[in-house]
């Protein structure tokens, strides 16, 4: 068996961020399943043209389905999307991966470049969530 170094809950403790792990790959399966099922032009259209109808194919969670519908990525990833998956929702809208991860800080693709290329966020006060810093 193997040991780990640390419990898995600590990486909860991380400020804005969200550690992809097993449990979560379960979770949003059938989601992942849907973004990777875009990479085709068919399914593609069919998905553009009746959203509703083609999630509907999928056994994902109604609150999965309708994140996608409000592409929500920032909700996706909390119901355990992966952003490697996501992009394909994405992409089939014609954003820039740059703009679905903008949204996802609130900023617009510009204003997300502008702070990456500015050396990105601060780490100051984003070490803990339970300690405060």
């Amino acid at each position: 068996m193997r040991t780990r170094p640390y419990p898995l809950s600590e990486l909860d403790d991380i400020p804005g961020t969200t550690v992809f792990t097993a449990r979560r790959s379960r979770e949003a399966y059938h989601l992942h399943k849907f973004c990777m099922s875009l990479m085709d032009a068919g399914n593609r259209a069919a998905f553009k043209d009746h959203e509703r109808a083609y999630l509907d194919k999928f056994r994902m969670s109604e609150e999965q389905k309708r994140a996608v519908q409000d592409r929500d990525f920032s909700k996706l990833i909390d119901l355990g999307g992966n952003i490697y998956f996501l992009v394909k929702l994405s992409n089939t809208d014609g954003w820039s991966t740059q703009r679905a991860v903008g949204s996802m800080t609130g900023m617009t693709a510009d204003e997300y470049a502008a702070m990456m290329r500015a050396g990105g966020r601060s780490p100051e006060g984003q070490r803990s969530i339970r300690e405060g810093n």
